[in-house]
């Protein structure tokens, strides 16, 4: 497959032309990349432009994915959800409607940013089943079903987070035909599953009927930090394809890095090529992994074919202990919190890293087990919109004090940005005792 982005860039680096243009390092070696990092100079091609190698390296990645359009994104998925929401409103909007989302409550804070700037009112979907995480949000259709007739009004569209950051995939396809009976664009943020596209059955949610969504390609694939996708399906509503590049362009850095496109660039040829059989022969890998640490007798979490997740509760330590063993004997983790702990292999992963895991996981001695549950939050009671909350005026406040406040800045526990209270709630009892057990001391609110 070819690669327009990174042929033109190695052509202007062997060039020798006087680099009286941005960057400011002209090209000179401090830690060896600076000859590649170029800005949007003459035939460099402009990110948000329909045409050129940008946009030439954008279609053969559409190929691959099977889309209508595939768009780059060197913000990571963060500008994608906002981009995909953005999307969906410049279309869909109703001339003096306010634009409701149904969305899923573990959705990124990237969501709630664009909900502010697009001022759209959001309702949660609320789970039927418990989760044993903020991360985590198990809805099915029919929890999509009830919140579709129980909604104020006719939603914009739903957006779900699938797969989560604890590695748990949802029923996309099921999802999709609730939505599809109630006339209803489905988003999705596929932020940790890029890689779903290239298994030997795809379970990406482009195939799986998604209208709209967003991959970050650095998560799982041989990208730059900062690379990703945002994907508009072949079958989405034609409204979708009339701007998408001028819509992203508003929440986009004019400066977009050269050096993650090229990664995108490259990264088709690795996907074309030899990437699906070293991703089967990881699949592989990870589902010995995690038996091999069931078989340790810690419990594990989720299905997604590329993560492993623990829950060290029961073998006597908080997912943060465990972290702390792991860094310890030379193993860094991807995310842990008091109840689990998030590793992210990927096809690139030599077996050594799974076998110097194992091995720290085997000094451990079984303690007894720790109880309880995570602290999850009931359904929010929202006071005022989300764009009101956060651009309003807001101060801070220690944790203890905001019980009954309205919530000005949405409050996360860490990353990956799930919120425990939104922008616009009101602060109540039991999220002080979230934000607490998460280590959240002090809250902004408005005043």
């Amino acid at each position: 497959m070819t690669t327009p982005i990174c042929d033109y860039v190695t052509e202007y680096a062997l060039s020798g032309k006087a680099r009286l243009h941005m960057p400011g390092h002209k090209g000179v070696t401090l830690h060896g990349l600076e000859p590649f990092d170029i800005t949007e100079i003459e035939g460099a091609g402009y990110l948000y432009s329909d045409t050129g190698i940008i946009a030439e390296s954008e279609q053969n990645a559409s190929i691959l994915f099977g889309t209508g359009r595939t768009l780059y994104s060197t913000e990571g998925s963060s500008l994608s959800i906002k981009a995909m929401l953005g999307i969906a409103v410049t279309s869909l909007k109703k001339e003096n409607e306010r634009p409701l989302i149904l969305a899923c409550r573990n959705s990124h804070k990237a969501f709630l940013d664009a909900a502010c700037l697009l001022d759209l009112d959001v309702e949660f979907i609320m789970q039927s089943t418990p989760s044993p995480s903020l991360c985590q949000c198990f809805i099915t259709p029919n929890d999509v079903r009830s919140a579709i007739e129980s909604s104020p009004k006719k939603p914009l569209a739903v957006y779900v987070t699938s797969p989560d950051y604890m590695g748990n995939i949802l029923d996309i396809a099921g999802i999709k035909a609730v939505c599809k009976e109630y006339g209803l664009p489905l988003l999705v943020d596929n932020a940790h599953g890029a890689y779903l596209k290239f298994l030997k059955k795809s379970l990406h949610p482009i195939d799986q009927g998604a209208d709209i969504c967003c991959d970050s390609a650095h998560k799982t694939l041989p990208v730059y930090t900062g690379g990703g996708y945002l994907h508009i399906s072949g079958n989405a509503d034609e409204r979708f394809f009339d701007d998408p590049k001028g819509v992203m362009s508003l929440f986009a850095s004019t400066s977009p890095s050269y050096l993650i496109m090229q990664s995108l660039d490259i990264c088709n040829r690795v996907l074309s090529s030899e990437f699906p059989t070293l991703l089967e022969t990881a699949v592989s890998k990870v589902k010995q992994t995690r038996q091999e640490i069931a078989d340790m007798g810690f419990d594990t979490l989720g299905k997604e074919p590329m993560k492993l997740t623990i829950l060290p509760r029961g073998f006597g330590y908080t997912g943060d202990e465990l972290a702390a063993h792991l860094r310890e004997n030379d193993v860094e983790c991807e995310y842990s919190d008091p109840y689990s702990l998030v590793l992210m292999p990927s096809p690139y992963t030599p077996d050594k890293d799974y076998e110097r895991l194992l091995y720290a996981l085997s000094l451990l001695n079984r303690k007894p087990p720790i109880e309880g549950l995570p602290l999850l939050t009931p359904k929010p009671i929202r006071r005022m919109s989300i764009r009101e909350a956060m651009l309003g005026r807001a101060g801070m406040v220690p944790t203890g004090d905001a019980v009954g406040l309205i919530c000005a800045r949405t409050a996360v526990s860490c990353q990956p940005s799930i919120p425990i209270v939104t922008a616009g709630e009101e602060i109540t009892e039991q999220a002080v005792r979230v934000m607490r057990e998460y280590g959240v001391e002090r809250v902004a609110v408005t005043i």
